[in-house]
């Protein structure tokens, strides 16, 4: 299946990945992730940094071929999408109505179906476009004995999928309200998003026993710029021109998988899909207990 042969890509990466953290430049930098290291680990942000695009665009496209919602909601949908793209402008009314019209989309819909179907729309839409070298650098991480965990502000149902499908610890998105495991079409909390994703990450450290400055972030948006600055092995990957300049500033170490083509488009941002709860671990566990009831 796609997401195996993601895998396995990954694993014949991993060797380049980490011979391109030793590239010349990195004088007498001890190698990184260190193996056997228990207090660290690693945390990726997973829109145009883990995979090509927004994963909660591909979601709906993958809803709307299921007949979910019309072709005009489909419309309104990928132009809010081009909207932060494309603006740079996280204007909280149009990321409000983004949200709304997505939660709008699964309301009354089961959990367990919404679960069945990501995993269809995983290797119709997602698979092939996870960055390899991203993935190689998970690997490693998850090679050196490290937790992985996807931070993102896509639903954690989707974050869950391609968490389990990419072999990684687990993921930190969304949590959609659900009610004797229907979704109800509210959020539980604000959405995870910018200065939010840095206590996410604080709190699963905290609860993980993790110590931060021996951790490592990987993001493409400098809406990130708090989650990375939290931990001591901070990466941009595929930038835009804000994080480039923010990364080139601190002498983070940046890695670049576009083409030439896209990589010159570094002023686009990554598309801000629908949030999830600051300090997710907790939501996430509350969420959890509701859906038993």
């Amino acid at each position: 299946m796609a997401g195996e042969a993601s895998a396995e890509a990954a694993r014949k990466n991993t060797q380049d990945a980490q011979q391109e953290q030793q590239a010349p430049g990195a004088g007498e930098e001890p190698q990184f992730p260190v193996h056997g290291d228990a207090l660290a680990a690693a945390f990726f942000d997973l829109d145009n940094t883990v995979m090509q695009g927004a994963a909660l665009f591909h979601f709906g496209r993958g809803l709307y071929k299921r007949r979910f919602f019309e072709t005009r909601d489909l419309v309104r949908f990928a132009w809010q999408q081009a909207w932060f793209r494309l603006a740079g402008v996280e204007d909280p009314e149009h990321m409000q109505d983004a949200r709304d019209s997505a939660l709008s989309i699964v309301k009354g819909h089961r959990v367990a179906e919404l679960m069945s179907i990501g995993e269809e729309i995983y290797d119709e839409y997602m698979a092939e476009r996870i960055w390899p070298g991203t993935r190689a650098l998970a690997q490693a991480h998850l090679d050196a004995g490290q937790k992985v965990w996807l931070v993102t502000a896509a639903p954690v149902e989707i974050a869950q999928v391609i968490a389990r499908r990419l072999g990684l610890t687990g993921a930190l998105g969304t949590v959609a309200e659900s009610v004797d495991g229907v979704y109800t079409g509210k959020l539980v909390g604000e959405p995870l998003h910018g200065p939010a994703k840095a206590e996410a990450v604080r709190a699963l450290a905290a609860a993980e026993g993790l110590d931060l400055s021996r951790c490592a972030a990987y993001s493409d948006s400098h809406n990130d710029i708090p989650m990375l600055s939290l931990v001591g092995h901070p990466y941009a990957i595929n930038p835009d021109a804000k994080l480039r300049k923010h990364a080139r500033g601190l002498d983070w170490r940046l890695r670049d998988y576009r083409t030439g083509r896209k990589a010159a488009k570094v002023g686009i941002p990554a598309a801000a899909g629908v949030g999830a709860v600051a300090g997710g671990t907790a939501a996430a566990i509350a969420l959890h207990n509701r859906r038993r009831r």
